[in-house]
């Protein structure tokens, strides 16, 4: 009966994975551009790294109407998405991984790093929440396993030694980390 449990769970994992996949494969499919028409030359940095010319498009809006500055929204918007989309696809791999494993003892590490993964989402996300809830418009925690990074938009008279004591101390009760290993970004 365990077996038969086992097997299943890991046939409708390899089933979600795959579905994943397919809907990912036809989803590029049909907006696949070549690769010549999205790079902008001035944005090039070198022969090894580029940039993709349509990010700064929104930013360069907003300046154009009269703004002056992009609304930090957007640069919190942008730092959450990027986040997950690289917590996403290290998520797609470590499943695919698990699924293809033929006996426990491959299983175990890669179980082990996805399983880090949500307990860092989860503290990054209580740790945002906790930080908007004492007044602050918007932050973003990032962690890493050398140290966490804390984007806080910062009051009009910027951040005081009262503000990064206490996002410290929000950021110590939530996670192992030590002081050396916690950085507070003034975004603002």
């Amino acid at each position: 009966m365990k077996i038969w449990k086992r097997n299943a769970i890991i046939a409708a994992a390899v089933m979600l994975v795959c579905g994943g996949v397919y809907l990912n494969w036809q989803y590029g499919e049909s907006n696949k551009t070549p690769l010549v028409q999205t790079l902008d030359e001035e944005k090039i940095l070198d022969d090894a790294v580029f940039v993709v010319a349509e990010q700064d498009d929104s930013l360069e809006a907003l300046a154009a109407e009269g703004t002056g500055k992009p609304s930090y929204e957007d640069e919190f918007a942008q730092m959450r998405l990027s986040r997950r989309e690289s917590r996403d696809s290290a998520v797609e791999l470590l499943q695919e991984t698990i699924a293809f494993a033929g006996d426990d003892e491959d299983m175990a590490p890669s179980a082990q790093q996805l399983s880090s993964i949500v307990r860092r989402a989860l503290s990054e996300a209580q740790i945002e929440s906790l930080v908007v809830s004492k007044g602050y418009a918007d932050c973003v925690a990032y962690m890493t396993d050398d140290g966490i990074s804390l984007a806080v938009a910062a009051p009009e008279a910027g951040l005081a030694e009262a503000d990064v004591a206490l996002l410290t101390d929000i950021v110590c009760a939530q996670t192992d980390y030590e002081l050396p290993q916690i950085r507070i970004i003034e975004v603002g």
